[in-house]
């Protein structure tokens, strides 16, 4: 599983290859936990099934799902534009007096990869792992120094612990409702 997420995930960008999906930092252990939950369930199918409609009533659309190894791959797009970039802009505008343009984030596609697979022997219980990444179009090529060419992107992990919370909290939602039947 380790081994299959960066080569799911290095296939997303065209032209750069972040290498900090290849770096072992101490940050690992923390970033697993918070995209890992344990569930008790038998039914492998089903908890997919719910995996793949929380992720819908999230806004995303699944793109891809091989029930056979429990792996989901679902995607939504947005404008990637906040306030904060626009006021960083202008006054490093005004301050260099118009001689510095800052980077501006236009498009971003965002990702979820998922992979739910058996712990035990009997299947009885599940683990459900998901990434979270974001792939951002920049306006004039630029992002934290590194020259990147005009419409091209970059990508980054999301690892904004809430949206994790927020994700397993609907799922466990959604896998009591399956197991009982509401």
């Amino acid at each position: 599983m380790a081994i299959l997420a960066p080569a799911l995930l290095g296939g997303c960008v065209a032209h750069t290859e972040p290498a900090e999906l290849f770096a072992l930092t101490p940050d690992i252990p923390k970033n697993r936990a918070m995209q890992t939950r344990m569930f008790e369930t038998p039914n492998d199918r089903e908890l997919l099934s719910a995996s793949a409609a929380v992720l819908q009533d999230l806004g995303f659309q699944v793109e891809e799902s091989q029930r056979e190894v429990g792996f989901l791959r679902a995607t939504k797009e947005r404008s990637a534009r906040e306030y904060g970039q626009y006021v960083k802009q202008v006054l490093v505008l005004l301050l260099s007096l118009g001689k510095v343009m800052q980077p501006v984030d236009l498009h971003q596609k965002i990702a979820a990869s998922l992979i739910a697979r058996p712990l035990n022997p009997e299947a009885t219980r599940q683990e459900v792992r998901v990434m979270f990444y974001r792939v951002v179009w920049k306006g004039d090529g630029q992002v934290d120094n590194q020259y990147i060419p005009p419409g091209e992107q970059y990508m980054e992990m999301i690892r904004d612990p809430e949206i994790y919370q927020q994700f397993f909290a609907k799922l466990s939602k959604a896998v009591f409702l399956e197991a009982h039947r509401i």
